[in-house]
């Protein structure tokens, strides 16, 4: 149960581009079209499950037995970015065309806030379950990081329908480009955050 309650939390109630906040970089950068948003998507899914799995063993099985946890995250960023350089040989292998449309976002998901972030929070943060907070176990932990990519995939991809959308609708002169692509990003965000509920 605790890992449905993680899937859903991570995807809907603490997205983790629209209600933490975090890769908004790439969610502006390549939400222009779906199927990019898609690509970027899985790309994203798979560094983000492989880092946390990695960085979480050798959180607890390097860094803290040898009392190094200050190298934490010098030793995250190493892992993510060795884990990007090899997610950009094989796209560039087997979707030359996904590789083009990526760009120059392919290799800043090294530097994506969102998958440090959660590789960090994973073995830094207690969670709460059933009114018990405890830090999340190796399985528990790569499950919120494909939650969180799938989080991050949805609302990239909702973002890039809705400016697929809106390149047909007659904006005004004033808000069209980024001005409307930041406004929808608001009230896509506000509608996230509602899934949370009221705060008191």
């Amino acid at each position: 149960m605790e890992y449905v309650i993680i899937l859903i939390s991570a995807i809907f109630v603490n997205n983790i581009v629209l209600s933490q906040f975090l890769g908004i970089c790439p969610f502006l950068g390549v939400s222009n079209r779906v199927n990019t948003a898609l690509g970027m998507t899985g790309a994203v899914t798979f560094v983000m499950a492989l880092s946390t799995l990695v960085t979480y063993l050798l959180q607890y099985y390097v860094l803290v037995p040898l009392h190094m946890e200050f190298m934490q995250t010098v030793v995250f960023i190493l892992v993510i970015a060795a884990l990007v350089q090899m997610i950009e040989i094989i796209i560039k292998k087997i979707s030359p065309s996904l590789y083009q449309a990526l760009g120059i976002y392919l290799p800043l998901i090294t530097t994506n806030c969102c998958v440090l972030g959660v590789a960090i929070l994973v073995v830094t943060k207690e969670f709460t379950f059933g009114g018990t907070a405890h830090f999340l176990n190796l399985g528990e932990s790569v499950v919120y990081a494909v939650a969180s990519a799938l989080g991050f995939g949805l609302a990239l991809t909702i973002f890039a329908g809705i400016r697929e959308q809106l390149e047909l609708s007659d904006v005004p002169k004033a808000f069209r480009g980024v001005p409307i692509a930041l406004v929808t990003a608001g009230i896509l965000s506000l509608a996230f955050i509602g899934f949370s509920g009221l705060v008191k």
